[in-house]
């Protein structure tokens, strides 16, 4: 990589069905918050996964999309999911290891939503399935018939935990958030921080502070115009930062092979 190159942030796509063509898809709010950080590089999701050593090679960041499917429960021992569940087996079999090895690897990943769940499955943590049906939780889900700006609005608030990623980020102790989701972590993952709850207790927002780069994942959809709200604008701030940070660590070790 040239030391003017532009970082490459990768962006997980789903495998949908578009009419009557199987389809990779990324919705367009994922691709524009990525172009904030570098150039987006839409990652299919392939059916026995990717290669990850060789994208990995080649990205300075990942962006882990929200998603209409759930991460199927067998790869965290879960319930067989209720009937009617939405999975995407060839996007786990895509993320699940390329979230492992990207944070081996020290490239910074931000996950979102699914890939917020994604990211505590593949570490060794567990989902609840149906927050809105457990007793204490509120129901997390969207309105399902409103319009976008609504569905996208603020739901609830978030409290910030004392001395992590977010105070470093200079954010408030508390503030706003959109929800449209049904899971949530259940056991956190072994290496993950607690960064933000929700007034039910559930977890918003983690981070890895061993880990050798950047993880930041967020329970809400901060990709939504997120130019327009500050928080939202720190967090993928943050992330463009570390991405190009580890562009260049990348550039200063090809210049002295």
């Amino acid at each position: 990589m040239s030391a003017i190159a532009v970082p490459l942030i990768g962006v997980s796509a789903c495998r949908q069905q578009v009419g009557k063509n199987p389809s990779h898809t990324v919705g367009d709010k994922y691709v524009e918050a990525a172009a904030f950080a570098g150039l987006p590089v839409i990652l299919p999701a392939r059916d026995g996964g990717s290669d990850t050593q060789a994208l990995l090679a080649r990205l300075d960041g990942i962006l882990f999309t929200g998603s209409p499917s759930n991460v199927e429960p067998h790869h965290y021992n879960g319930a067989p999911s209720a009937q009617g569940t939405r999975h995407d087996q060839a996007r786990d079999l895509l993320t699940l290891p390329l979230l492992r090895a990207a944070i081996a690897a020290g490239v910074p990943v931000m996950c979102i939503c699914r890939g917020f769940q994604e990211l505590n499955v593949a570490l060794g943590g567990s989902l609840h399935q149906r927050v809105q049906a457990l007793p204490d939780f509120l129901d997390h889900r969207e309105p399902e018939d409103a319009p976008l700006e609504v569905q996208y609005g603020p739901r609830h608030a978030v409290s910030v935990e004392a001395g992590g990623l977010f105070e470093s980020l200079g954010l408030s102790e508390r503030f706003e958030v959109n929800s449209l989701h049904s899971q949530g972590i259940d056991r956190l993952a072994p290496g993950l921080r607690v960064e933000a709850r929700a007034p039910d207790g559930l977890i918003e927002a983690v981070s890895m502070p061993d880990a050798p780069g950047l993880v930041l994942g967020v329970q809400w959809h901060p990709e939504w115009r997120f130019a327009d709200n500050p928080v939202s604008l720190r967090l993928f701030q943050a992330f463009r930062e570390a991405c190009i940070a580890h562009a260049a660590r990348v550039d200063r070790a090809a210049s002295h092979q």
